[in-house]
């Protein structure tokens, strides 16, 4: 099954997001949100055409800064401002909380007026913002690989920080040459991916409009979160927490820390998976993501 093809949505924000559809729009709707840097081809559509399958309409979308959505290049950031960031000193370009509004914006612009959330790393954040801004609007909650902004938890192992944060590059191979470094970096170990697989995802991420300025401007907005913990508690909406145990970039005790704060949530640990979305754990992902979405059917 072939999805949409890429769309665009026009936001009051000024903000314009590119996205795609699979499935019937009468079908309950799934919305995908990804990480940094990760524009939705990382989103593979082999996992979103199976999703159809259990019976869902499934929106997938380049966040601002990612892939063909709108690119905030008249705010520039540098190392330093990184740097305070990190110390807490320095405000963002935008925040978490603007990603969250895009979400919702595209959301409207497709007439949906409530949808089950999934959110990946930076994407969980996004999620989980939604949840808390506007809780009516969304149906259920699965954050995977992410945390709740808490300083203490969620960390990434400093060992992989030089590498991550290292030059791109100025060439197309250069960048797909420094991707792969990094894919392996926080890939998972027990479930390998095909490096043919990972190389024609780069170039495909390079060609869609990948931006040094936007992931640096997308990690601002990370660094600068609130810690959630307490809005995550005072929520009531079906939720999942996956996370994997050898995760290397988000630490497992931020899907701990996620999982506890809210309350009645599934919280699934995966032996063997990092910080990344293999194809062998699709069907574990989909399978917690539609127990999700029926608990919150049951609801209602």
């Amino acid at each position: 099954m072939a999805g949409s093809g890429e769309q665009f949505a026009h936001l009051p924000s000024g903000i314009d997001l590119c996205f795609e559809t699979f499935g019937d729009p009468s079908d309950p709707p799934v919305l995908l949100v990804m990480g940094l840097g990760g524009p939705m081809g990382w989103w593979d559509s082999e996992f979103c055409e199976r999703l159809v399958a259990r019976g869902y309409f499934v929106v997938r979308y380049d966040n601002r800064d990612t892939g063909r959505s709108t690119k905030l290049r008249q705010h520039r950031v540098s190392r330093i401002d990184i740097l305070k960031a990190v110390a807490g000193l320095a405000k963002a370009p935008y925040s978490i909380g603007d990603l969250a509004a895009d979400a919702f914006g595209l959301l409207d612009h497709l007439g949906i007026d409530a949808a089950h959330v999934v959110g990946v790393s930076m994407g969980g954040m996004i999620v989980q913002t939604m949840a808390v801004a506007e809780p009516d609007r969304v149906l259920s909650l699965t954050s995977i690989m992410s945390t709740t902004g808490k300083r203490t938890v969620g960390y990434q192992n400093p060992k992989i920080l030089p590498a991550l944060l290292s030059k791109a590059g100025h060439t197309r191979d250069e960048y797909v040459a420094r991707s792969l470094r990094g894919t392996s970096m926080i890939s998972s170990p027990d479930f390998p991916t095909d490096e043919e697989f990972a190389r024609n995802r780069a170039y495909e991420t390079y060609d869609r409009g990948w931006s040094a300025g936007g992931v640096t401007r997308q990690l601002m907005a990370i660094l600068t979160q609130p810690d959630r913990t307490t809005d995550l508690e005072a929520l009531d909406v079906p939720s999942t927490v996956i996370h994997g145990l050898k995760d290397p970039l988000v630490h497992r005790s931020g899907g701990r820390a996620t999982a506890a704060a809210l309350k009645g949530s599934e919280h699934l640990e995966i032996a063997g998976m990092a910080h990344d979305l293999p194809s062998q754990l699709y069907d574990t992902i989909i399978d917690a993501v539609v127990r999700t979405t029926e608990r919150a059917s049951a609801r209602h």
